[in-house]
């Protein structure tokens, strides 16, 4: 989780500050854009990674719910 947030604060620094070096920004604000960018950004992959790994673990509990059901399942014996 935390390398999402780190990956996150990573890649938003750098949108951040690209975009306004594009814009030809005084530096302090080129700064300041990439940090709030940072921040953000790397709150939203935490957001994004939490709800990812939920998401797995529901679907590993079904498959394994399934398999068990699958397993215990009375057969049925026919005569022919």
């Amino acid at each position: 989780m935390k390398s999402l947030l780190l990956i996150g604060g990573l890649l938003g620094f750098g949108i951040g500050f690209a975009f306004s070096w594009v814009k030809e920004n005084a530096w302090p604000s080129i700064l300041w854009h990439a940090c709030l960018s940072a921040y953000l950004t790397g709150l939203l992959f935490r957001w994004w990674g939490r709800a990812w790994l939920k998401s797995l673990n529901a679907a590993m509990i079904e498959r394994r719910t399934q398999f068990t059901a699958a397993r215990f399942a009375p057969v049925s014996k026919t005569t022919k």
